[in-house]
């Protein structure tokens, strides 16, 4: 879809597959899982299902599952540490509480779903990636509802994903999603955080969300989530580069998904980009966070951006941080300005002992190189969204 074809009143016309992306502060109160709002979410996408659509559900909440469920036996002191150890458990208790609550939410409508747990180092290697797309392609084909969560419990960093909104994000990719749906606890995008601004205007349309300067409009997170606004903003903007459209709206309430997706008031749509870059580059760009970056001068800078060319030895300048061949890395100007993120075919030793240096003098350098080039033009997302 390009943007002169979206519309709210459009919006379902040509989607054939939809991962809505469900947060902690929609499905959760004080006391653990909100019974009433799991049962009015599946309603809603049992729905969709029935529409013909294909839909694929990013639950948050399995956290607040377990820890409802430990403090049903223990005190609530006792097991509420907010450490890594702490909350991988209480997800391990909660994952299985969580999706008890969905299957029986929706076999209510005759729907079954399926559990996806997925680690971000579990879509790094190609080979799993894809892996992973052939299942969630079969479980769509039989009708299944697939409810993603990050495996919180093998996860080795707080978390992998960051957020379910990252992990939505990744989603649209690996599934070829035509829609994002992101329900939160917020009516919308403002223009400024509305917690502090009691002025702050709501946004009903972003037509060129990489324009925005999305640290300054959001400054605040929700009390039992891990993402606020910032990652849902970020994820939007992801979602853009895949041509693909994201709502934010709130889930909260006596919401109807059908009624905003056709034309109903609330919520913010964000349209994507005119220019797509490929489901490939996406990934590349997206499956792991960056481990260090390329230093280049403002030729190379230039021409990367304005002519779609590789990055030479000879354009760069330094580097920073350890990285060996194949780790993703930012591409920086000298001044710390991002150009973007790619896969390097040198590690940083090798980089520091070949910066400026001409094509033809690596071999003299290295012995047999690699390759003629830093990072590949093919292997390489500039104006990503990190």
């Amino acid at each position: 879809m390009t943007k002169t074809d979206i519309s709210r009143s459009n919006l379902l016309e040509n989607v054939r597959r939809v991962v809505i992306k469900v947060g902690s502060a929609v499905l959760t109160t004080a006391d653990g899982l909100n019974p009433k709002a799991i049962n009015r979410l599946a309603d809603q996408l049992a729905e969709l299902s029935s529409r013909g659509l294909d839909v694929v559900l990013v639950s948050s909440g399995a956290v607040a599952a377990g820890r409802q469920r430990i403090f049903e036996r223990t005190s609530r002191k006792q097991h509420n540490g907010k450490d890594m150890a702490s909350r991988q458990a209480a997800s391990a208790v909660g994952q299985g509480r969580l999706m008890h609550d969905y299957d029986e939410a929706f076999a209510r409508h005759g729907k079954v779903t399926a559990q996806v747990l997925l680690t971000r180092s579990g879509l790094k290697l190609r080979e799993r990636f894809l892996n992973a797309r052939n299942t969630m392609e079969r479980l769509l084909e039989w009708g299944v509802i697939p409810i993603v969560n990050e495996n919180d419990t093998v996860s080795t960093r707080e978390l992998e994903f960051g957020d379910n909104d990252t992990l939505g994000a990744m989603c649209l990719g690996l599934v070829g999603a035509d829609l994002f749906v992101n329900l939160t606890s917020a009516d919308g995008v403002f223009d400024r955080n509305p917690d502090g601004n009691p002025d702050a205007k709501p946004i009903p349309v972003i037509e060129d969300i990489a324009s925005l300067d999305l640290e300054a409009m959001c400054d605040g997170k929700t009390s039992v989530g891990t993402g606020g606004m910032y990652s849902k903003l970020r994820a939007a903007r992801r979602a853009a580069q895949l041509g693909v459209p994201t709502l934010i709206v709130s889930g909260k309430g006596e919401f109807d998904i059908i009624d905003v997706l056709t034309g109903g008031a609330g919520g913010t749509l964000v349209l994507p980009e005119d220019r797509v870059v490929s489901s490939k580059k996406f990934w590349l760009a997206y499956h792991d966070n960056p481990s260090g970056a390329i230093l280049v001068d403002g030729g190379a800078a230039n021409a990367l951006m304005t002519k779609g060319t590789s990055l030479l030895p000879i354009g760069i300048t330094g580097v920073e941080g350890c990285f060996d061949r194949g780790a993703l890395v930012f591409i920086k100007t000298a001044d710390g300005s991002e150009l973007g993120v790619g896969l390097t075919n040198y590690s940083a030793d090798e980089i520091c002992r070949i910066k400026g240096k001409r094509t033809d003098e690596l071999p003299a350098i290295m012995g047999p190189a690699p390759s003629d080039v830093a990072v590949h033009r093919d292997n390489m997302l500039l104006d990503a969204a990190i």
